[in-house]
């Protein structure tokens, strides 16, 4: 009787879990949906995506770290005689 209260108990509690994952799921779904709304709305207004993703990408990273890779690629860039 008693391991069949803990099966009970442990099925509900991972079907929680099972449950609240896939709400997550969808969640994210819908989100990326709306991100791709979004960026036709700005292609169609004459905005370059790609672009605008990189500076997505790049709002997230760290100032000094965006700021040290600039440095580098307009040093590798100059050495290669491509400024």
């Amino acid at each position: 009787m008693q391991d069949d209260q803990a099966y009970s108990v442990a099925a509900d509690e991972l079907r929680q879990f099972i449950e609240q994952f896939e709400q997550l799921e969808a969640e994210k779904k819908d989100i990326a949906e709306r991100q791709k709304e979004v960026m036709a709305e700005a292609k169609a207004r004459g905005y370059d995506t790609k672009v605008m993703k990189k500076i997505v990408a790049l709002r997230k990273r760290d100032r000094d770290d965006v700021a040290e890779e600039e440095a580098i690629l307009e040093m590798y860039k100059s050495a290669l005689g491509m400024q």
